[in-house]
């Protein structure tokens, strides 16, 4: 009998950053990689992006898969920022 995969459907999954990371906030899994009882995902900017301290090399990195499941820090899918922040400051003008 096989083992049940950890995070299945992980690569090609959609992730929206809480906080700006290396400049970006949307991010794409392009890659997993398990390593004994852990599994890492690939992070890459979904716009492409670059990052002007990695000599405009795309913006790519390797995160523990756990960490996405912390909603502090990751939304699955592409959020808007408006939808990223709480209620009350959502309808700021000062924001937009």
């Amino acid at each position: 009998m096989s083992k049940k995969q950890k995070f299945p459907f992980l690569v090609g999954s959609k992730w929206t950053a809480m906080q700006e990371t290396f400049g970006w906030r949307h991010f794409i899994v392009t890659n997993r990689k398990n390593e004994g009882n852990l599994v890492f995902a690939e992070l890459k900017a979904a716009c492409g992006g670059t990052h002007p301290h990695s000599g405009n090399r795309t913006v790519c990195f390797w995160l523990n898969a756990k960490a996405l499941n912390e909603r502090s820090l990751w939304l699955p899918g592409w959020q808007a920022l408006s939808e990223q922040l709480p209620p009350n400051t959502a309808d700021r003008e000062d924001l937009a």
